[in-house]
């Protein structure tokens, strides 16, 4: 099968690889209609996620058709169409319990750092991703949801993972009526972000980031304030003058270690990788909100060291929250959401790769070429 393969950092291709196969009874194979190149897999095309191995397929943002199950699989039948979550979740471990999906303990050796996710290196599992012909996906009674016939497929595969993530920044920021939000990045996860903190009260959405195209996009989709950090002395003043010196009620961190902003950071963090990623939009974060606000943290770092200023974070009386989505928990009324028209993920897509061109892709992602926000992946079967 056609699958992306990882050459090393900036360097990935299309090339053949195995068919995968039903390793367990729980396994389905799932052929994949459609992927997502997501902002946390810069991270990896860029070489800052520890254990990215050569040969591994990239890819936790699919949706596709089944075509094989495990003797033990009963939720699921041959031809379903379904909505693949990024998290690889057990379903019966105690964090599943609790609807902590994205903590699974189960799915990953490495489970004190991270739950199982597809694609997304050893320390995540070691799973292969969706970028690809076909996937073989574990738990497959838990994960996988059906696709209702009403939705747009488009839709559907933007529900793996950015909408949710995007959501569940808003909802760990704790919204309330009137509240004024700020959202670090004007990426996929950081629009989806700013859209909806509307649905959870928000009274001012602001959004902060430096690419023109992206601060336009935002602006007009999430109908939201949107500002370009180089045109300012220091976002954290900008941001104090525009509260009445108090800050924002909920500062969210969508952009992780790949932030721009800071010398040091960028020096420190993405060159000579001594600590796990540039936290230049986390200090703003946590210097931007007010005492006793809340930051929520869903931009992805590496699982070392970072340069953080906890000791603004005490003497501010600060809350953080910080975590992978958990898609299972939330699609049902993220779907809701969709049907009523409240929010139109499909929107934010402009580009569509086949998948032969994975490489240009990425380049024209990892670049910010061509005003791209989100591009997806058509593989051959889906084109036909």
């Amino acid at each position: 099968m056609l699958a992306m393969n990882y050459r090393g950092p900036f360097r990935v291709r299309a090339a053949q690889k195995p068919y995968p196969e039903i390793l367990h009874p729980g396994d389905a194979i799932v052929r994949v209609t459609r992927s997502c190149i997501c902002g946390s897999d810069l991270h990896l095309y860029h070489g800052l996620v520890p254990d990215t191995r050569v040969g591994m397929t990239f890819g936790h943002e699919f949706i596709g058709v089944v075509e094989e199950i495990g003797s033990s699989v009963q939720n699921l039948s041959v031809g379903d169409n379904v909505i693949v979550p990024f998290n690889v979740a057990c379903g019966k471990c105690a964090f599943c319990k609790q609807g902590l999906f994205g903590n699974c303990h189960e799915s990953n050796p490495e489970a004190t750092a991270v739950g199982g996710i597809f694609g997304y290196s050893h320390t995540a599992g070691g799973y292969d991703g969706g970028q690809a012909e076909f996937v073989r996906v574990p738990y497959a009674d838990v994960g996988p949801t059906i696709i209702p016939d009403w939705m747009d497929h488009d839709d559907a595969v933007l529900l793996t993972d950015v909408v949710p993530t995007g959501y569940q920044a808003a909802e760990m920021g704790g919204i309330k009526k009137g509240d004024t939000v700020v959202v670090f990045g004007a990426g996929p996860v950081g629009i989806m972000a700013a859209k909806s903190a509307w649905l959870f009260g928000a009274g001012r959405v602001i959004v902060i980031d430096h690419l023109e195209y992206r601060l336009d996009f935002v602006k007009k989709y999430a109908q939201c304030e949107a500002y370009n950090f180089r045109s300012m002395e220091d976002p954290v003043l900008f941001i104090k003058k525009t509260t009445d010196w108090f800050g924002a009620d909920v500062c969210i961190d969508a952009v992780g270690g790949d932030a721009a902003g800071s010398a040091l950071q960028t020096i420190t963090g993405r060159k000579l990788m001594i600590q796990a990623g540039s936290a230049t939009a986390l200090h703003w974060a946590i210097n931007s909100v007010k005492k006793g606000g809340i930051v929520s943290i869903v931009g992805v770092y590496g699982p070392t060291d970072n340069l953080v200023p906890i000791g603004n974070v005490v003497n501010k009386g600060i809350t953080i929250r910080a975590n992978q989505a958990s898609v299972k928990r939330l699609l049902p009324r993220l779907i809701d959401h969709i049907q009523a028209g409240r929010l139109n993920p499909k929107e934010i897509i402009t580009h569509r790769v086949p998948l032969e061109e994975v490489s240009d892709a990425y380049h024209i992602f990892s670049a910010k070429l061509d005003n791209c926000i989100k591009p997806i992946l058509i593989p051959p079967s889906a084109r036909q």
